[in-house]
């Protein structure tokens, strides 16, 4: 007999956070690496946040408008010390934190940090056991290993904006930075795997994520079509599905706004026949099978689309549970931070923050089972933690902590 798992029916607090005693230290920038930071520290590592005397360029564009945000987001539950590792004796420090540490991840483009002296080759001869990650925008090795990415070039190399929009438009990026956060949490499997590795062999590694390639596999269904029109460009197909193989698949309008619709498995059409109360469908051989409807692709979404007219997002989505197909409202951001079953399921947090106030912050999706869920914590100012951790790592005293700041070293 199975039984179902009830969140109500243990106490979180029984066991440690699962990464309880990690030591990570953090030189990631922008989003990538301190994605991957962020979801070790909400598993419970001790991440610390290495950045330069000036600040990572996220923190540095805090200035202009809402550039503060991320930041907070994505550098919360971190201690923040700040390096200069042009710095002979700042490149030391690191090196010395790096013995300790059990992860070092960053995105640097590849070979900054070898050109620095703290490289991998460096840091895996102070610590065997480090597990150093690198993120980058096209990998270690390769033709393109020197070219600069961010997400917006990574979409266009990638295929993604050629396929995104409609026919007749312009290539469109993704609204969302989908590029950079999907390569984080490919960065944050990579860690843990080379981690889980180490329990057996004793050794870290060296593992890498490069961004094309972490994006590549999101294009499933649009090099479906690739492969099945013999190599031809896939076309941009707005909403409908990006291999033009489901039907329906789109975005329809109805009273109060538009709601994406899509019938996956025949099972779906069945009960969107029947809420439509409109059963001669069934028997339409224009209308009776997927391959039937995705023939008749603009017919198909003709009648759901006048169908869907008559209705608000919230009787759409009232049907769609009754009778069994996929519905979900477009909501727009105000609506989704104030997404009740989120705040109630602690994805959604309300925190203080001492330079932006009270803030919405999104948590980890990632979420374990009988140990404590962390609650999220004001990223920290520049350098704020340098005493505790300097001092409290490497047995710093605080008069060679002032000669530090003095020199220019912290």
């Amino acid at each position: 007999m199975t039984t179902a798992i009830s969140t109500q029916s243990r106490k979180e607090e029984d066991a440690a956070p699962p990464l309880s005693g990690l030591t990570v230290l953090d030189l990631g920038q922008i989003y990538l690496g301190p994605y991957a930071g962020l979801l070790l520290a909400k598993a419970g590592a001790n991440v610390i946040k290495v950045e330069p005397v000036t600040g990572e360029p996220a923190r540095r564009r805090s200035d202009v408008r809402g550039a503060g945000f991320p930041f907070c987001m994505l550098n919360a539950n971190k201690r923040s010390i700040s390096i200069n590792l042009k710095s002979e004796r700042g490149r030391q420090l690191l090196v010395d934190l790096a013995r300790q540490a059990d992860v070092l991840l960053e995105n640097f483009l590849p070979g900054v940090l070898d050109r620095l002296g703290v490289g991998w080759s460096v840091l895996s001869e102070a610590n065997p056991r480090l597990v150093y990650a690198s993120g980058s925008g096209f990998g270690l090795a390769g033709p393109d290993r020197d070219r600069l990415a961010m997400d917006l070039t990574v979409q266009a190399v990638t295929g993604v904006m050629s396929v995104t929009g409609y026919e007749d438009g312009e290539p469109l990026k993704s609204g969302a930075a989908f590029a950079d956060f999907i390569s984080g949490v490919h960065l944050y499997g990579a860690i843990m795997t080379a981690l889980y590795a180490r329990e057996r062999t004793g050794r870290g590694q060296l593992v890498e994520v490069a961004m094309q390639e972490a994006v590549l596999p999101t294009l499933a269904s649009n090099l479906g079509m690739l492969h099945s029109s013999g190599g031809r460009s896939a076309p941009r197909t707005g909403n409908r599905h990006g291999g033009l193989a489901v039907a329906p698949y789109n975005v329809y309008q109805c009273r109060d706004g538009h709601v994406a619709l899509i019938c996956q498995v025949e099972d779906h059409w069945k009960g969107l026949v029947e809420a439509m109360e409109r059963r001669d469908l069934a028997d339409d051989p224009r209308f009776a099978t997927n391959a039937a409807r995705v023939a008749n692709m603009d017919d198909t979404d003709a009648i759901v689309g006048a169908w869907a007219r008559a209705y608000t997002r919230a009787e759409l989505n009232e049907k769609a549970q009754r009778f069994h197909f996929l519905a979900g409202s477009v909501r727009d951001l105000p609506e989704v931070m104030n997404d009740d079953a989120m705040h109630e399921r602690g994805m959604l947090e309300t925190i203080d923050h001492p330079e932006l106030g009270t803030v919405v912050l999104p948590n980890s999706p990632l979420r374990f089972h009988g140990s404590a869920r962390i609650t999220s914590e004001p990223s920290e100012r520049l350098g704020a933690s340098n005493d505790a951790v300097l001092g409290g790592m490497l047995g710093l005293n605080a008069d060679e902590l002032e000669d530090l700041r003095r020199g220019g070293v912290i």
